[in-house]
């Protein structure tokens, strides 16, 4: 594989051979009719279709954003084009098992390659995204029949869905959604209601739209316990099996947005003329569990496209200022000598170190979590099943928001790099930021992913995933105290870990004391720290078999070795110290942000 304007190629294959091993995976027996040559074919279709077909109109996309024209939603062609083609190439069913139509290739193989469709267009790689997520979800709770009605559409790409669960008075609130559905004869049911913010919920570029709705049942409990699922396709089958009956979902608007404009976003009203019937998927009342297998699918997903747009940015910078020359340096004062290139100067220098830091390290974390959801449905060993899905739910949130958080800070950074070109729409550096502001809001936005963190998923089952993750993390430090240039590093991810469990049992005592609030109200400082000790373990990782790589004599890119080790030592001397003082203001519970008052603003 050639240079790419999306990724570090060499990063990536040095992530997948060095670091984790990927083609291990292809000895298990749920993929042993592929191999990794396959995997490596699959990498590099997706890098040629995303640089040739999504790419290009990246931009065009941005400026021509979703409109409503005669009734309807008006998009550029080449969205649809690119999307025919990746449905075409089998990206679409990639990761649906072969039982339920699709190829049944290992999902971190998959996230890869939507890495690179992210890194290339985020919103037309979101309609694909989103439709993958419809068919997972149906394939895993749907019925027999259900799998059959709606999954040959959504796999092949004739199909596009959707999630709607939002709406307009409440937000990320779920318990407050007004949604209704009524029981009919037949054993469907009538939905009415409206969402808010549905991402691709009114087009023309499928025959059909299946939208993944969350309502309440009519007499059911209250809040999030009484949420069911429904599917409610666009157009119902008539009574011929065909699907073109009109199903009294209709779009009341669209929203405008600072970034991702080419996906269309939409506000849509359900059963308006009281004709609007959906199928519930599983029991009633489990809408909320089964909405979150996709929402935590999602929420991977998000984070990977955050890296992917942190990553643009970081590359595009780094290459700008190996071209650009201004400046000299402080002790060079000579008007008449050359000017430098922008990378020789110190500061121009620590903004791109951060900015692989970031995107790097991130990445390295989505893959690593990627690769435990294949081990949570896949691997051989049933203890190794439990604890990848152990550590798996612990790590979502912080892939999630530390990525969408931290890669949005890359993405400043290559904005501040190229100066006043940077803020100005003929070069892309601007869009990314646009595009992945919104990433930190999506799915839950990161204030809740915190919340979750640190209320929830840190404590459940007595705070075994917890033990498990740091008993990773002390393995690949003690692994880096026995290799001197990285013992430093090794010793210092130790104090880390120690700092770590101290201020969570400080924490846990409060809430557990009746600081509930007062500790939750520091969730997200907490989140912070825990996501740059994770990085920082990733960074060690990539350190650890970046030396040995050097020690071999057979290595072929010293360089980028070299690099790696000086990103990790980078990041644990400039980066991780901050994680000190988020975790001392969890300890304390710290309460000058929650004894403000409403009046003192």
């Amino acid at each position: 594989m050639s240079s790419s304007p999306l990724i570090d190629l060499r990063n990536l294959k040095f992530l997948l051979s060095q670091v984790f091993h990927f083609d291990e995976m292809f000895e298990w027996p749920a993929f042993a009719a592929q191999d990794a040559g396959m995997a490596r074919q699959s990498i590099e279709l997706a890098h040629q279709l995303a640089v040739e077909r999504f790419l290009p109109h990246r931009q065009l996309a941005d400026k021509q954003e979703p409109c409503v024209v005669n009734a309807k939603v008006r998009i550029p062609v080449e969205v649809g084009e690119a999307l025919r083609e990746y449905s075409d190439a089998g990206f679409m069913s990639m990761a649906v098992s072969a039982e339920d139509g699709g190829l049944g290739l290992p999902y971190a193989l998959a996230l890869i390659c939507d890495g690179l469709f992210f890194g290339a267009n985020i919103s037309t790689t979101g309609y694909a995204l989103l439709t993958r997520g419809a068919a997972n979800l149906i394939a895993t709770h749907g019925t027999d029949a259900q799998k059959q009605q709606y999954l040959p559409g959504l796999t092949s790409g004739r199909w596009f869905g959707t999630m709607c669960l939002s709406e307009p008075q409440a937000g990320s609130s779920l318990a407050d959604i007004r949604t209704r559905a009524v029981l009919m004869d037949d054993g469907r049911y009538k939905l009415s209601g409206a969402k808010m913010w549905i991402s691709g919920g009114e087009h023309e570029m499928a025959e059909n739209i299946v939208h993944l709705v969350l309502a309440k049942i009519a007499g059911g409990p209250a809040g999030v316990k009484g949420i069911s699922l429904f599917i409610v396709p666009r157009y119902r089958a008539d009574a011929n099996g065909q699907y073109c009956e009109a199903n009294d979902v209709a779009l009341a608007g669209l929203n405008h947005k600072l970034g991702q404009r080419g996906i269309v976003n939409t506000f849509l009203k359900f059963g308006e003329r009281d004709d609007c019937v959906g199928e519930l998927v599983g029991a009633p009342h489990q809408g909320l569990a089964q909405m979150f297998h996709m929402m935590n699918e999602a929420r991977i997903g998000v984070g990977l496209s955050a890296i992917m747009q942190g990553y643009g940015g970081y590359l595009y910078s780094l290459n700008y200022a190996r071209e650009r020359k201004q400046g000299r340096h402080p002790d060079q004062r000579d008007p008449a000598s050359a000017p430098l290139p922008l990378i020789a100067h110190a500061d121009v220098r620590r903004m791109l170190l951060q900015q692989r830091a970031y995107v790097e390290g991130a990445y390295a974390l989505a893959l690593y979590a990627a690769l435990l959801v294949d081990a949570k449905a896949h691997a051989p060993d049933s203890q190794r099943r439990l604890d990848a899905g152990s550590v798996l739910d612990l790590l979502t949130p912080i892939v999630k928001a530390w990525s969408a958080d931290w890669t949005l800070k890359a993405n400043e950074l290559a904005i501040q790099i190229l100066g006043g070109y940077g803020y100005t729409r003929e070069y892309p550096v601007e869009q990314y930021y646009r595009d992945n502001r919104l990433n930190p809001i999506h799915e839950g936005a990161n204030g809740i992913q915190a919340l979750d963190l640190l209320g929830r998923k840190l404590g459940a089952d007595g705070g075994r995933a917890y033990a498990l993750l740091d008993a990773h993390m002390g393995a690949s430090a003690s692994e880096a105290l026995l290799i001197e240039p990285l013992a430093g590093l090794g010793a210092q991810l130790n104090e880390y870990r120690t700092a770590l469990a101290a201020s969570l049992h400080a924490a846990q005592s409060g809430m557990a004391g009746g600081k509930l609030r007062e500790t939750l109200a520091n969730a997200t400082p907490f989140a912070s720290a825990f996501g740059h000790i994770v990085v920082a373990w990733m960074w060690l990782r990539q350190a650890i078999a970046a030396q040995r790589q050097l020690s071999r004599a057979t290595q072929s890119d010293p360089a980028f070795l070299e690099g790696k080790i000086q990103t990790a030592k980078f990041f644990f001397a400039q980066e991780l110290p901050a994680a000190r003082h988020w975790l001392d203001l969890t300890a304390r519970s710290d309460d000058s942000a929650f004894s403000m008052r409403d009046e003192w603003f």
